[in-house]
């Protein structure tokens, strides 16, 4: 956590849009061009196995999995999500569920499902979460907990 930490304050990047989209990008990476190579060789059902896959795979085993280490750790990690959040995770469900429900692909889908994740990427740019914004200098909308809490 402290290395991300740093990394938000060096390179002036807000840490709610560093940890929900930088970060999964960058780990997820081979999988991400696994699923391209599958896509480019028109064989979308590895493909969408590979992405749908993935993101089952973290949302049913690792999230919870994280969750109970932390509280057998004794570190606060909880699955509070606040509304805006929520709002973009129902959103981002209820349009996958959308896109494959014909089973078809095309171009206009694909570059809706990519307009949307770069609207989604925006408001995590823009978004201020008090428990995950990291204090940059210079910045006075970036605070942190304990600089807010002496104002």
């Amino acid at each position: 956590m402290d290395a991300i930490t740093e990394a938000s304050k060096q390179l002036r990047i807000p840490m709610p849009f560093l940890t929900t989209i930088v970060v999964p990008i960058v780990g997820n990476a081979a999988e991400h061009a696994s699923a391209l190579i599958f896509a480019i060789k028109n064989r979308m059902e590895i493909s969408l196995g590979v992405a749908m896959g993935s993101s089952t795979q973290v949302g049913v085993l690792v999230v919870p999995f994280c969750v109970i280490l932390a509280w057998t750790m004794g570190q606060p990690l909880d699955l509070n999500f606040n509304e805006f959040e929520a709002l973009v995770l129902f959103i981002s469900v209820l349009l996958a569920a959308l896109m494959v429900q014909d089973g078809t692909s095309n171009w206009l889908k694909g570059a809706m499902l990519i307009l949307v994740y770069m609207f989604i990427a925006a408001g995590f740019w823009v978004h201020k979460d008090p428990s995950l914004t990291i204090g940059v200098e210079g910045d006075p909308s970036l605070v942190t907990e304990a600089q807010a809490g002496r104002r």
